[in-house]
């Protein structure tokens, strides 16, 4: 599965794990809008879940991730083609927000995301680069697996509003 980012590059250049991602060949950064190839891309403003549903079109077409910095997350507009999913509930492990709902690196939502279209080998090496990369996995293992369990967006929701109950 091909791997973009839409890089904003208003994040710490030290810490940015798409940065280190490109540095790898692990995924291609793209500085525009219309640069980026559409996919399924993960926004976490749009209105479906990924869920394994979107497997095919993600194989076929790849999978994009915005990265811009949390604070300005809000405020930034892309107007990419392709299919936009939001992730479900999982947490951080990255250092910066570890334990924090939500609030994903750009590597740890690529992954959760190869994890859900059922692809865990290619989620592993984008982790592998980063030392807490097997914490990710190992914090939202249950979640991951249930998620990539369910056969639509629907059931996705479902699972996650039993995380969001407790």
């Amino acid at each position: 599965m091909d791997v973009h980012v839409r890089y904003e590059g208003d994040d710490d250049p030290e810490k940015c794990t798409a940065r280190k991602l490109a540095r790898f060949d692990l995924a291609e950064l793209h500085r525009s809008d219309r640069a980026t190839p559409p996919g399924i891309v993960l926004n976490p403003h749009a209105e479906r879940a990924l869920s394994p549903a979107d497997a095919a079109t993600a194989r076929e077409s790849g999978l994009v991730a915005l990265d811009c910095s949390w604070e300005s997350a809000g405020e930034k507009r892309f107007s990419l083609g392709g299919d936009h999913r939001a992730l479900p509930y999982l947490v951080a492990a990255n250092p910066v927000n570890f334990g924090r709902p939500m609030r994903l690196t750009t590597v740890e939502a690529l992954a959760a995301a190869l994890v859900i279209l059922g692809d865990r080998d290619h989620a592993e090496r984008l982790l592998e680069k980063f030392t807490w990369g097997e914490t990710f996995l190992e914090l939202n293992a249950e979640p991951l697996r249930r998620y990539a369990a369910c056969s639509d967006s629907a059931e996705v929701v479902a699972v996650q509003g039993e995380y969001l109950d407790r």
